[in-house]
């Protein structure tokens, strides 16, 4: 055996030290600071937030727990990978969309949300803007009516199912066909 061959051997066991190093830096760099909106302004003789009223409500949304919005980007981040399948909502089964946010809000925070991407649109949370949203956030996506759920997780990115075939994946909301067809976000965690 060649004195070097030993160093060409994969190191297995460094995996779990180099898989817990990347999500680190996926959680550092998905829980900055939830810095105010364009949409509040402070009101310089009370030093209270006004929200500017956006026709869903007229109190700025609250940002998430820190506790639970990074038990939720944790959860998610670690579903990454999972084989897609519709109507599943188990890591072993596969997942689609809201199911996976629900395995994920479930697992991560105890909280059961409704089952389909239309009934999780429809709860009464807070909306928030693109410009607003905060890792734990769901957002929502389709044209006319909702149709597919992600959570964000920062810094414009979200882990979703995004269709048959493919796997549980982290995107950029900056991307052509999510950009076009983002509806609005909304804050479960308050």
């Amino acid at each position: 055996m060649h004195r070097f061959a030993r160093f060409a051997q994969p190191r297995t066991w460094l995996r779990p030290f180099v898989t817990s190093a990347v999500l680190a830096l996926l959680v550092a760099c998905g829980s900055a600071p939830h810095k105010p909106s364009s949409s509040q302004r402070r009101n310089p003789a009370s030093a209270v937030p006004i929200a500017k009223n956006l026709g869903w409500s007229n109190q700025p949304a609250a940002a998430p727990p820190a506790d639970a919005a990074n038990d939720v980007l944790f959860r998610a981040i670690g579903l990454v990978g999972t084989p897609y399948r519709w109507g599943g909502n188990t890591p072993q089964g596969g997942f689609d969309c809201s199911g996976l946010i629900n395995y994920i809000y479930l697992t991560s925070t105890g909280l059961k949300l409704p089952r389909t991407s239309a009934e999780m649109a429809a709860l009464d949370k807070p909306r928030v803007g693109e410009d607003e949203l905060a890792s734990g956030d769901l957002v929502f996506f389709g044209r006319g009516h909702v149709n597919h759920v992600g959570v964000y997780v920062g810094k414009g990115r979200f882990v979703h199912a995004p269709n048959s075939g493919g796997t549980v994946r982290l995107d950029e909301l900056d991307g052509a066909y999510w950009k076009e067809n983002f509806v609005y976000g909304r804050r479960v965690l308050n």
